[in-house]
């Protein structure tokens, strides 16, 4: 009998992340304050921080479903595999502090700019993430021959880029409108994954 200590299976792993992704979202809702007051005009000074939470919403919802599709095409866990999903979970937990602080302050400049570099940053972290599985799976993996030369994945880094550029130097209204713009060219599940997946099993 061995005593050596077993691998992570993948179940696990999802089980962990989904586990992590649904506190966050628990935290944000929890952002949203009730309004003192019982008419619809006390709704309004809330109205931002629903508009942003709607955002990170539908954002961190992306993040899961493509992880979910991300992980079963995924073989082993390694140890490399585990620390760069924890680095795109430590990115996706700081969505309800730059969510909250974005919503508070009216989508000023400052937090539009840094709600911007924590979304590019969750965007890197998750091709860091599906990366390491290449690389752990080899050349030939399913994830590799599912992402492709990953176009939409390179134009979001761009236009996260260009809407922090956008909030800090021209205006934080652009910003918004770019990060809305990647979260509908997300919106739609990406199917990659399960046409390879399929087409593997025949």
């Amino acid at each position: 009998m061995s005593h050596g200590a077993a691998p992570m299976g993948k179940n696990r792993l999802e089980a962990f992340s989904d586990g992590v992704i649904a506190v966050i979202i628990t935290i944000m809702v929890l952002e949203l304050k009730v309004p003192h007051g019982e008419t619809l005009d006390a709704l309004a000074p809330a109205l931002p921080v629903f508009l942003v939470y709607v955002l990170s919403f539908v954002n961190v919802g992306i993040y899961w479903n493509n992880h979910h599709h991300m992980l079963h095409a995924l073989e082993r866990v390694t140890g490399p595999i585990l620390w760069a999903n924890l680095h795109l979970l430590f990115w996706l937990s700081l969505f309800p502090f730059t969510t909250a602080w974005m919503g508070e302050n009216h989508f000023a400049a400052t937090p539009a700019a840094i709600y911007g570099c924590v979304l590019l940053a969750a965007s890197l972290a998750y091709v860091i993430l599906q990366q390491t599985i290449i690389r752990s799976q080899g050349a030939d993996s399913l994830l590799r021959k599912a992402v492709g030369r990953d176009r939409k994945g390179k134009a979001s880094t761009i236009l996260y880029i260009a809407a922090i550029l956008a909030a800090l130097f021209v205006s934080r209204w652009i910003a918004i409108g770019l990060y809305v713009l990647v979260a509908v060219i997300w919106f739609v599940p990406d199917r990659r994954i399960e046409r390879a997946l399929g087409s593997d099993g025949g």
